[in-house]
């Protein structure tokens, strides 16, 4: 009974080891470095028109801009972007949304530029202010391309 038991705990040892080194290693998420945030007006052909989202407010459209940095040795794809912005009162412009956009492609060890297109509500004053801004990624895309006129089910 003993032998059993232990010739039981060997071969399932053996095959945890065998199924940890064979097992294909797990895609770390790399995070990206953003700075010299700025935001401007959106071209009149962005904002013509813009409303909140969810509601039928009006909105001013802008473009945040800034650097993104890969310090690491992969590419990073469809990087989040996730920050708060505030107006000049310091409420929270987006209250139950961090996520504002990605970034396509952050080269391994290089910086990018980057622009992501907000929509405000045009009652908030300005300036705005951004904060807590991060950014991360993996190293293989995680989208799907397909569009919808590709695809069999439409």
């Amino acid at each position: 009974m003993r032998s059993r038991f232990l010739s039981n705990i060997i071969i399932c040892g053996l095959i945890t080891i065998t199924i940890w080194l064979w097992s294909s290693p797990a895609w770390a998420l790399i995070q990206i470095k953003l700075y010299d945030l700025d935001y401007k007006n959106c071209p009149t052909e962005l904002s013509k028109g813009a409303i909140t989202s969810g509601s039928s407010m009006a909105a001013n459209c802008y473009i945040i801009s800034g650097k993104a940095q890969n310090t690491s040795n992969k590419t990073v794809y469809d990087a989040d972007v996730y920050g708060r912005i505030y107006d000049a009162n310091n409420n929270n412009v987006m209250q139950n949304r961090t996520r504002l956009g990605s970034i396509e492609e952050v080269p391994a060890g290089k910086t990018t530029d980057f622009e992501i297109r907000v929509s405000v509500p045009a009652n908030l004053p300005t300036p705005l202010k951004l904060k807590q801004f991060k950014s991360s990624g993996f190293p293989s895309k995680v989208r799907w391309e397909q569009t919808i006129e590709e695809f069999d089910g439409f």
